[in-house]
């Protein structure tokens, strides 16, 4: 007779399931950014946290493009700048009013809008373009690479020299972009003052409800038979072109998603920072970011999140007293995780399990099988044909 197992032990051993840590995770992370950090934080410091949420945005997608596809992508940095950009046109011609100029454009131009900025001046075409510009570069830049079977370092590379070209493009246009002191100076956001604490609240709440929901699609899209994709072309390129996939449009999809995440990270940092200059889209911003993810974790969910907003915060907090110091700091951070705990700081649960002889959710679990990947958490290609004995009579022949 088995033995009565009791709802509190029924509800423990769920949330120790693979699904049930992630539940209870997201719902820690609900919780903590909703209730607890706006109780407790003054408005500098939760102006501080919704900066590094913007920040985190784009470690979402890193960690979707890195982590799950294995492309080390070292120029988001253009992905966040174009979104930033797009925004803070709007905020700028908002701020000028109908048929005005902004206000550099007056100091450094002749005080002509040009053409290509008027469309700026609609709230819903800039939605749009905060997500299509990222996306259509980024597809078009994956098309050219990916096809073409550029990987690895190279394909890093050129990304970081994007990165720089990008900045040096916006430093050369100083009438219409601001060269290097950007676009600043913004007075509203869709019609809210941003001088308000109440406004500046409210972006807070948006920027963490955003950051929330694309960690939910970035989890559908590792549980779906994309996800089992993307891990498959990471680890068995060829392979999976041999089972008659194109690796090149599974990465093209993954990094667009990336880009996407990105500008809309940039395009929420503008109002909540109220600046947005070359400085924000360079090489060194586009490293950061991937510090930020391979210190938190790149193949978790949650762990380039939590690398993201703590890389930044512990910059914040050290530079306040340690100005100088601090770039070292993260040097020697980022080479004992990467030396030591190469799977970053949420990989020390893992390692907590093992140590306490306990299997992890992957090991236990056992789900049915599928044709062509393997069901596991790696994702790799599996030879689909049968393993089992064969009939002693049928040895030898062919078929």
């Amino acid at each position: 007779m088995s033995a009565v197992t009791s709802p509190v032990a029924r509800t423990w051993a769920a949330l120790t399931t693979g699904r049930g840590r992630t539940a209870l995770g997201f719902a820690v992370a609900a919780l903590a950014l909703f209730v607890v950090a706006p109780a407790t934080l003054s408005d500098f410091r939760l102006n501080l946290l919704a900066k590094f949420l913007c920040l985190a945005m784009v470690a979402v997608g890193i960690g979707l493009a890195w982590g799950q596809g294995g492309m080390l992508t070292l120029g988001q940095g253009v992905f966040f700048g174009l979104g930033g950009y797009a925004m803070a046109m709007h905020l700028k011609l908002a701020d000028a009013g109908p048929g005005g100029v902004p206000d550099f454009m007056l100091l450094y131009g002749d005080g002509v809008v040009p053409g290509w900025w008027e469309p700026f001046r609609s709230p819903v075409f800039t939605l749009v373009m905060v997500v299509a510009l990222p996306v259509l570069v980024a597809t078009l830049l994956g098309l050219a690479v990916f096809t073409r079977r550029v990987r690895g370092a190279y394909f890093a590379i050129l990304s970081q020299v994007l990165a720089a070209a990008f900045a040096i493009l916006l430093v050369g246009q100083q009438k219409v972009t601001g060269g290097t002191n950007g676009l600043n100076g913004f007075r509203s956001f869709f019609g809210y003052d941003l001088n308000d604490p109440v406004n500046k609240r409210m972006l807070y709440f948006i920027a963490a409800g955003v950051l929330l929901a694309m960690v939910l699609l970035v989890r559908a899209l590792m549980r779906s038979r994309f996800g089992e994709l993307l891990v498959a072309v990471r680890d068995q390129e060829n392979r999976v072109r041999f089972l008659g996939y194109d690796p090149a449009i599974v990465k093209v999809v993954a990094y667009a998603v990336a880009a996407a995440f990105a500008g809309i990270g940039g395009a929420l940092f503008v109002p909540i920072v109220g600046i947005i200059s070359p400085a924000d889209v360079g090489v060194v911003p586009s490293i950061g970011f991937l510090v930020g993810v391979a210190i938190g974790g790149r193949a978790t969910l949650l762990g380039p999140v939590l690398g993201a907003i703590g890389v930044a915060w512990a910059q914040t907090t050290l530079s306040e007293s340690f100005p100088s110091a601090w770039t070292y700091a993260q040097g020697a951070l980022f080479i004992v995780v990467v030396a030591f705990l190469p799977g970053g700081i949420a990989s020390l649960g893992h390692l907590w399990r093992r140590r306490r002889g306990r299997p992890d959710a992957h090991q236990t679990a056992s789900p049915a099988p599928q044709v062509g990947l393997d069901p596991g958490a790696t994702g790799a290609v599996v030879d689909p044909r049968p393993t089992g004995p064969r009939d002693p009579a049928t040895v030898g022949r062919t078929s």
